[in-house]
């Protein structure tokens, strides 16, 4: 009778999940739409009106000795250019006169977006490498960027980078792979090429929730048999064989290089898929594998902080400690999307019968979270080895700034704060990319290290 109970509890929860993120899903997809037909009208009555800001612009835009910020999303994230004029990061990128934001693949893998943003700087055809296109079983080479949004790129011509959720551990693996000079035709990269990074709610260390939406918390890579992702993952392949052009041009998970469209694969071809027998997730290769904890060992292991690059980061939370016990903080200043998992992540425990996932590993070290990704993850990279850091609490007090070093404070925030809906943060939102902004602008680039100044944030 109580296993009837729980079964019966856990796909009322699955059910309540799905329906929350479906709403999201077409309340995102929806206001792209409504956006775009605004600005569609807009320009058939004022048809001269945007030609004219823009050419205003440029006659005051003098940013060629500036190096790029570019903004990489997270999860789900898209770029400019994806959904009509909705911007992933609620327009932070109007801040600063060269913000770049790059469209990767939303569900595709670390190591492929990290391909994927070397070729959008430099220009080229993305090269997915070659072992690792035969080993997940996938196509080398992918889209070709005819001209690079900063072919420049170089250790004399180096870039800031922001990374938000997984985008940040999307550019710690380009870092090491530039160090590692794994670009073919490209012999002189280093990690030198990345002048700073700045984590806002990165992913560094994986999240506890990927076990709750339905990866195996027993070897982080399959899923069960019956969860969110498995919807996820249903709907996925749908979407990608089906293959409707205007629809994919609006929104793409990025798995193009699967060849998972009708006209490749077929009837047989995506029932295979549907049964788990080919394609991105029969293979591993896809973003949630990489995002368990084992899984970001795995990636950690092969990455470092190199000495010549400032690290900065925001760890964010949404709990708070009542009596002894981690609980959500208020149900106001939560994301409806996130609510049920802020709790269920607040007490989360892991499995006895299940070896845990390093050595050392305690439940409640990882019970603060903001609803994606546990707070501990966020603040610097911790496993397997810890990486140097300096954890700020009062910014006036803040020891001189040095380059291979994770400075990293700790926001109340939930997972989504500062992106796509900027109304929900805000006076917290300007205070949080100005000072990033300002920072890249006036403290990355003297040899000596600076001073923070004194600022309400970091």
């Amino acid at each position: 009778m109580i296993k009837l109970w729980v079964g019966a509890f856990a796909l009322s929860e699955l059910y309540v999940s799905c329906l929350v993120h479906m709403l999201y899903g077409f309340y995102i997809f929806s206001s792209a739409v409504a956006s775009d037909i605004l600005q569609s009208l807009n320009a058939s009555f004022r048809p001269g009106t945007q030609a004219l800001v823009k050419e205003k612009e440029c006659k005051n835009m003098k940013v060629d000795d500036l190096p790029p910020i570019v903004l990489v999303h997270g999860i789900f994230g898209f770029g400019k250019g994806r959904l009509g004029g909705l911007s992933y990061f609620a327009g932070a990128e109007k801040k600063d006169v060269r913000v770049l934001v790059p469209d990767l693949g939303s569900l595709t893998s670390i190591h492929d977006r990290a391909r994927e943003l070397f070729y959008y700087l430099k220009g080229g055809r993305v090269d997915y490498g070659e072992e690792h296109s035969k080993i997940y079983r996938h196509s080398q080479f992918g889209k070709v960027y005819e001209q690079g949004h900063y072919p420049e790129w170089d250790e004399h011509h180096p870039i800031h980078f922001v990374g938000h959720s997984a985008g940040a551990q999307v550019v710690r693996v380009l870092q090491q792979m530039l160090a590692d000079r794994a670009f073919s035709g490209f012999d002189t990269t280093s990690d030198s090429w990345v002048l700073s990074l700045t984590s806002l709610s990165g992913a560094l260390n994986g999240t506890t929730r990927t076990y709750l939406d339905g990866m195996q918390p027993e070897d982080g890579r399959s899923m069960k048999l019956v969860c969110l992702l498995q919807l996820c993952r249903l709907g996925v392949i749908v979407y990608e064989w089906i293959d409707i052009s205007w629809l994919k041009n609006y929104y793409n998970f990025g798995f193009d290089h699967f060849n998972l469209t009708r006209k490749k694969t077929g009837i047989w071809g995506v029932v295979d898929c549907l049964l788990g027998h080919t394609g991105p997730f029969a293979s591993g290769d896809w973003i949630l594998p990489d995002l368990t904890i084992q899984g970001s060992m795995i990636i950690n292991s092969k990455l470092n902080t190199f000495p010549n690059t400032y690290y900065f980061s925001y760890a964010t939370k949404r709990t708070q400690k009542i009596m002894g016990v981690t609980l959500p903080s208020g149900i106001r200043g939560i994301h409806p999307l996130f609510f049920i998992r802020v709790l269920q992540m607040s007490q989360w425990r892991h499995p006895p019968d299940v070896s845990p996932p390093f050595k050392g590993y305690r439940d409640e070290d990882w019970h603060d979270n903001d609803g994606a990704l546990n707070t501990i993850s966020m603040t610097h990279p911790r496993i397997p080895t810890e990486h140097p850091s300096h954890f700020v609490v009062d910014d006036s007090k803040c020891q001189a700034l040095q380059p291979g070093i994770w400075y990293y404070k700790i926001l109340e925030a939930d997972h989504i704060l500062f992106i796509v809906n900027r109304e929900r943060a805000g006076v917290q939102f300007d205070l949080i990319y100005d000072s990033i902004f300002q920072r890249c602008r006036k403290h990355a680039f003297v040899k000596t290290p600076p001073i923070v100044p004194n600022q309400s944030q970091l």
